[in-house]
């Protein structure tokens, strides 16, 4: 979006009017989600049992599918969060803590720390909580040894897709956050117990090594997908990042949340977190209401989509360049030093 778009959608009030249409959660809509994401899984579940005693061959497959649906399952608990998936906040709350279980993931600390990540997305002077560890070119330069080799770790593929995931659902959300209120503590240690008393059944039925066997497997592709998306819904060509005295809120959302046009299967298993620059304008849009939504004004059609073969590049994004106001690659930091190296030459 070019400077002259961003100034329309900033001073055109109208945005609000139309996603408020949005806005209202469809009972019908939502209960059918429920359905065609819980019934397939739990089916699933039964059967991996059934395959165990013929072939792991046929178990793991069944467990990356699942992973799958576990995905469908989190956004569902996203909206949760957000109060828009049910009219009703009980309603919200409740199946927020049971998708919260399948997921390992704490609802109220959960929606505390998104709640931030949503006040402060594209925020240069408000990162730290709820997104992704992100420095500026300066701040690489002037970091000690020791920070430059984290960082550089932080953003390795491997880490950040197959490791992270797995340390933050299976460790890191076992334990409230720094700072955290009573109720996002007691968020934690209720799903720690929850958890508990899931495996323990489940490692009855399954015995304990098939339970953990199938259990990780489907977390890993679900926190790798997951994590993806995350990334580069926020990681991407053009995206949005600046100052205080500059960040505006409309700018930001559509500017600094991608849309991420997937293939439809894709989008499915998704639950149209895709239309992230949608969501990042009105958090109160369900997931079934996010498509209809960006179809339903041209201001929104001026965001460019992201597709799935072209998200590739964002692997190659590592740091913000104030200066250029743009995401390069640890390969401008080694240009950088080449033409200093140089210019102390002369």
């Amino acid at each position: 979006m070019d400077l002259e778009q961003n100034t329309t959608v900033e001073n055109d009030a109208s945005w609000k009017e139309i996603v408020a249409e949005y806005h209202k959660p469809s009972l019908p809509r939502a209960l059918w989600q429920v359905v065609n994401t819980f019934v397939p899984l739990g089916f699933i579940w039964y059967l991996m049992y059934h395959t165990m005693t013929i072939s792991w061959w046929l178990t793991i497959p069944l467990a990356v599918l699942a992973g799958g649906f576990l995905v469908r399952v989190f956004i569902i608990f996203h909206d949760c969060g957000h109060g828009s998936f049910f009219k009703s906040r009980t309603a919200n709350d409740a199946l927020g803590f049971i998708t919260g279980l399948l997921t390992f993931t704490p609802y109220y600390q959960w929606r505390w720390d998104h709640a931030l990540h949503h006040a402060t997305s594209g925020h240069l002077d408000k990162r730290g909580t709820g997104d992704l560890w992100t420095l500026t070119v300066q701040e690489y330069l002037e970091a000690s040894r020791w920070k430059r080799f984290a960082y550089q770790l932080a953003r390795n593929p491997l880490f950040l897709f197959v490791i992270a995931p797995i340390f933050m659902l299976g460790l890191r959300q076992r334990l409230p956050t720094f700072g955290a209120s009573k109720r996002e503590r007691h968020s934690v240690y209720a799903m720690d117990v929850a958890l508990l008393a899931m495996g323990a059944t489940l490692s009855l039925v399954f015995g304990l090594k098939a339970y953990l066997i199938i259990q990780i497997t489907a977390m890993a592709v679900a926190g790798s997908a997951g994590f993806w998306l995350f990334y580069v819904q926020h990681q991407f060509e053009g995206v949005y990042w600046e100052r205080s005295e500059e960040w505006e809120y409309t700018a930001a959302a559509l500017q600094g949340s991608s849309f991420y046009k997937l293939p439809r299967i894709l989008q499915w298993f998704t639950g149209n977190i895709g239309y992230h620059h949608i969501h990042h304008l009105s958090a109160r849009i369900p997931n079934y209401n996010l498509e209809r939504c960006h179809k339903a004004h041209e201001m929104f059609w001026s965001v460019k989509p992201i597709t799935l073969f072209a998200s590739f590049k964002t692997l190659t994004y590592r740091l913000w360049d104030e200066q250029r106001k743009k995401l390069v690659g640890f390969g401008h930091i080694r240009e950088l030093r080449r033409l200093q190296k140089r210019a102390g030459q002369h």
